[in-house]
């Protein structure tokens, strides 16, 4: 030992170790071993309960430590995979990474990196409604076609209404915006009544020939198509992609289009909403100006939606449908059997 604390060929741990059984042999107090030998004193007891147990051949190689936390199994992996797809929680709709790791005996860890590696989301869902319109290939293909092979000199317009759009008002105003905080709304409103937009998008260069009325009837549907045949060239045919509402197939809907030729409608397949191009401007206008406005009166509200809309004409943006109906017809075919294999 004495021999080891003076090397000057031994590694600088091994004369640390043989220096510290010394003064512990001369009857020196852990701690002050510590101080003088430049260590911490856990250190220190450490070592001396190695040499105490296997003498000189504990201080020479350094104490053993844990290995690598094996990995799960296989079949364990499997089963994990197996439960998130087939199988529920008790007293709950959707595994948690909790719930799963104290049903399977695992860490938390573990089952986060297991769903992130098959890209599963139990708490995720995402909602979808197949079409039952039995024409359904025939009017897709016809507002498709619209969209990817427009007539010549002719107008593109999908035509919808947004129903029943509130004045809301806020009870209290809130918090702006700061670093480290989001700004902050009351989330109880007033309501000061509604209004309900039509709205025409052309597929052509994106404007929008928008109108708020009271109520969502065939007067106001036929009001609207008047003001859809002022504001756009009365040489062009127009074409209009609109829904299958009742008010777009009233008799006096019908016979107002008949005194007026360059009218055409096109009707999307019943529950395909996604079908019509304005919804999508719908959801721009919802996001970026309704859905966080506070309105004091329904004219207030009606003010900001023109607004919205003479903003978005001055620097329109066009909105170019890529899909063929030999992909939609694809996807949906792969809907149905996937739906029934299931049922």
């Amino acid at each position: 030992m004495q021999t080891w604390a003076r090397a000057r060929s031994q590694p600088v741990r091994v004369v640390q170790r043989a220096k510290i059984i010394l003064l512990a042999a001369a009857g020196m107090e852990s701690q002050q071993i510590a101080q003088q030998v430049g260590t911490s004193r856990p250190t220190v007891q450490l070592w001396r309960e190695r040499f105490l147990a296997l003498r000189t051949a504990g201080l020479e190689k350094d104490a053993p430590r844990p290995g690598r936390i094996p990995p799960i199994s296989d079949a364990r992996w499997a089963a994990i995979v197996e439960a998130t797809l087939h199988s529920q929680p008790p007293h709950a709709t959707h595994w948690s990474t909790r719930s799963m790791a104290k049903a399977q005996g695992v860490s938390e860890a573990t089952v986060r990196r297991i769903w992130k590696q098959h890209g599963l989301r139990p708490h995720r869902v995402s909602t979808f409604k197949v079409s039952r319109d039995p024409h359904f290939v025939e009017k897709l293909s016809d507002v498709v076609g619209l969209y990817l092979n427009p007539p010549d000199k002719a107008l593109v317009l999908c035509v919808d209404e947004k129903s029943q759009i509130q004045a809301l008002d806020r009870t209290q105003p809130g918090l702006p915006m700061k670093p480290g905080r989001c700004g902050t709304m009351t989330h109880d409103c007033t309501r000061h009544g509604t209004t309900t937009l039509f709205a025409a998008l052309s597929t052509l260069d994106g404007a929008v020939i928008g109108d708020c009325m009271p109520k969502r009837r065939h007067q106001e549907f036929i009001r609207f198509l008047k003001r859809i045949d002022y504001g756009t060239p009365p040489e062009r045919d127009l074409h209009l992609i609109v829904d299958n509402y009742a008010t777009h197939k009233h008799p006096d809907v019908k016979r107002w289009l008949g005194h007026h030729p360059r009218f055409h409608l096109h009707f999307t397949p019943t529950s395909c909403s996604w079908l019509n191009l304005v919804e999508r401007w719908f959801g721009n206008l919802t996001q970026q100006r309704l859905r966080r406005g506070s309105f004091h009166n329904v004219k207030e509200l009606i003010r900001a939606i023109q607004d919205y809309v003479n903003g978005h004409n001055q620097n329109a943006r066009i909105f170019v449908w890529s899909a063929s109906v030999e992909r939609i017809l694809t996807k949906v075919a792969k809907c149905k059997e996937t739906l029934d294999a299931l049922h």
